[in-house]
């Protein structure tokens, strides 16, 4: 049933038989028996040789186990190989270096690297060195054994990319770093040379959006914004050309019209992130279509290409299967964060899909959590941290194996365990302060935001405590007027906090917990009303703040007698939830029937744009017209 006040008044199959034999075969079955065919044999389906030992090198909790905080939110998080550390950053220009441990990580150092956001975070092939470029137009680059900078560059144009692109032993520690152009300029990481090595100016067309070091191929992987995929050799003595076979580069490729490096463009997408294999055989794609895509490096083909999807996702959902279906409300609560981040997330916080150290595994986030999937069998035999609701993780670092003993905490005490696999993922999510840790155990007993297993390793900022301190009434949930900040603008409100305190605190708490952050507008009448808060985007979901459903508080002097009135949405009386309704005309056949609980103050005219939205037949717009969020008042 549709919550919400009443308005006014077969597909061909192509069928191969299995006998192959001529018209000149005399006495061939196909030619005097009479009947349907044997059915074919059956494709016998690929399996993968143990399996069992690939996921018990990858973590396998369903919860994660520990969470760190930073500052701001975190955006970015990578790996540095052979010294086993992890590096974090965050939207406010500092980055984290944490060491890993037999059991988790220890936290390192802390530098404010950037004055505004950081873009990009790298570290070498060997995880010697870490790198960061930021709005600011400067390039850090870190020592990651002694935690320390060794050199700042100033650019002179605005970075998009990075990506050290030098294997051990090479005689330049080449930095390469992608600008908002097109260009693509290679430094010398150790030079305080401000002079790039080389300028490629022809590789590309537009915004840079990526770059990866295949280090097993000496080659790059570059990304553009028109959707454009290049390879170039990462040698000086090639001069960083481009690869063909032409130049015995390894590639079979002569020409990049026999491969499939247009495939996003054609598809009129963007690669945000690239990911290769440790062997350099593949390398994954992730971009705005919300499709991992996985290329075979040689030829350049697409072998596979996975659909994440939005509309994907509900397919599944409504399908029911028991390993990828959610209850309802969690599904539209996951969904509408979904649309929010579609709207809001940075390009270079994106998540990626990377591969595990035997490249037949590859992990990325979805809004279902952490996928690992077979790619050999196309199957997903694990979905980590499925069960935490409240995070939309995004960004992916791994390690594997047995971390290595620190030779400076010798006589410390620390790692006096003997050293055992320690599988472990660092991941960011979105708009969240912290950094999670998955490992292969589950929080231990009792472990929650008051017991330890969200680490509070930060203190709250100074705006924020002055914030809580100014807001006494905040605490007991009654806002007394609202901004609803729309895709076609602001809509204030003025709640009637002494007549429906029930229903203001529905909304209030609803509002400030973010449930209502990116629901659509679902159903749009004109000269009648615009209908939202409904986390399913179909009329039929959302609940109140109690978990259930709350009864009307109807107000003899509150009624609908005026447009731009703010009303409950229910299925009868006393099914009030989370839908809620704005008029734009006077509707007084409603008065006695839904709760009025709030007036508009100012956009209207919001409102009206929202009202003249063009629908289909069920009063859905056609394009898609949402809360982006909502700010509460308190006087």
């Amino acid at each position: 049933m549709s919550d919400g006040p009443p308005a006014e008044v077969a597909r061909p199959v192509d069928v191969t038989h299995p006998n192959d034999a001529s018209a000149d075969d005399v006495g061939a079955p196909g030619d005097w028996l009479f009947g349907p065919d044997a059915p074919p044999a059956k494709k016998k389906r690929k399996t993968l040789a143990h399996e069992a030992v690939y996921l018990d090198a990858l973590p396998s909790a369903s919860m994660y186990e520990r969470s760190f905080m930073h500052r701001d939110v975190v955006t970015h998080a990578v790996f540095a190989p052979s010294h086993d550390f992890f590096v974090t950053a965050s939207r406010d220009g500092h980055i984290k270096f944490w060491k890993k441990r037999n059991q988790g990580v220890e936290f390192v150092k802390h530098f404010r690297a950037h004055s505004s956001e950081i873009v990009g975070l790298c570290v070498s092939a060997d995880g010697s060195a870490c790198a960061t470029i930021g709005e600011d137009k400067t390039c850090k680059v870190f020592d990651v054994v002694n935690f320390d900078m060794v050199m700042m560059l100033k650019l002179k144009f605005k970075p998009s990319a990075c990506e050290f692109v030098y294997k051990r032993g090479d005689a330049v520690q080449a930095i390469a770093i992608g600008d908002d152009k097109g260009v693509i300029r290679v430094y010398d990481a150790l030079s305080s040379s401000v002079e790039p090595v080389k300028t490629l100016e022809n590789l590309h067309r537009s915004a840079i959006t990526a770059l990866r070091y295949n280090a097993a191929k000496q080659c790059v992987i570059s990304a553009e914004e028109k959707g454009m995929l290049e390879y170039w050799s990462s040698r000086p003595e090639d001069e960083f050309a481009a690869l063909t076979s032409s130049n015995n580069t390894g590639v079979d490729f002569k020409y990049k019209l026999d491969t499939d490096l247009f495939a996003l463009a054609k598809g009129k997408t963007t690669a945000y992130t690239i990911e290769v294999s440790a062997d350099g055989e593949k390398f994954s794609t992730t971009g705005e279509d919300r499709h991992v895509r996985i290329f075979r490096w040689k030829n350049g083909k697409l072998i596979k290409d996975i659909d994440e999807t939005l509309a994907y996702a509900e397919d599944i959902q409504r399908s029911g299967n028991e390993k990828y279906a959610l209850e309802d409300i969690d599904f539209g609560r996951r969904l509408a964060v979904e649309r929010e981040m579609s709207t809001s997330l940075e390009k270079w916080a994106w998540p990626n899909a990377l591969f595990d150290e035997s490249g037949n595994f590859l992990i990325y986030a979805t809004h279902l959590g952490i996928k690992v999937v077979n790619l050999v069998t196309n199957r997903c035999p694990r979905i980590i941290g499925k069960v935490e609701n409240t995070e939309r993780f995004t960004r992916l670092a791994l390690f594997q194996g047995v971390p290595q003993k620190d030779k400076r905490a010798r006589g410390s005490g620390k790692d006096v365990k003997v050293a055992e696999k320690d599988p472990t993922i660092v991941a960011c999510a979105f708009n969240k302060v912290r950094m999670y840790i998955f490992s292969s155990r589950e929080p231990e007993e009792g472990d929650d935001v008051a017991t330890g297993r969200d680490v509070f390793n930060e203190k709250p900022r100074a705006e924020e405590m002055l914030a809580s301190s100014s807001l006494p009434s905040a605490r007991s949930g009654l806002a007394t007027s609202a901004v609803i900040h729309t895709t076609l603008g602001d809509i204030h409100v003025d709640f009637f906090t002494n007549e429906c305190p029930k229903t203001c605190e529905n909304f209030s708490t609803h509002a400030r917990n973010g449930y209502y952050d990116g629901i659509v507008f679902h159903r749009v009448i004109k000269n009648f009303m615009i209908q939202t808060g409904d986390p399913l985007g179909d009329g039929t979901g959302g609940h109140s703040i109690w978990g259930g459903e709350f009864e009307d508080e109807i107000v003899r002097d509150l009624k609908h007698d005026r447009p731009f009135t703010v009303s409950m949405a229910n299925a009868g009386p006393n099914t009030n939830g989370s839908q809620f309704f704005i008029t734009t005309v006077a509707t007084p056949w409603l008065d006695g029937k839904h709760t009025v609980f709030g007036r508009v103050t100012r956009g209207s005219d919001v409102v009206k744009a929202i009202e003249c939205a063009k629908c289909d037949k069920g009063d859905r717009p056609l394009e898609t017209i949402s809360m982006l969020s909502i700010t509460l008042k308190y006087n």
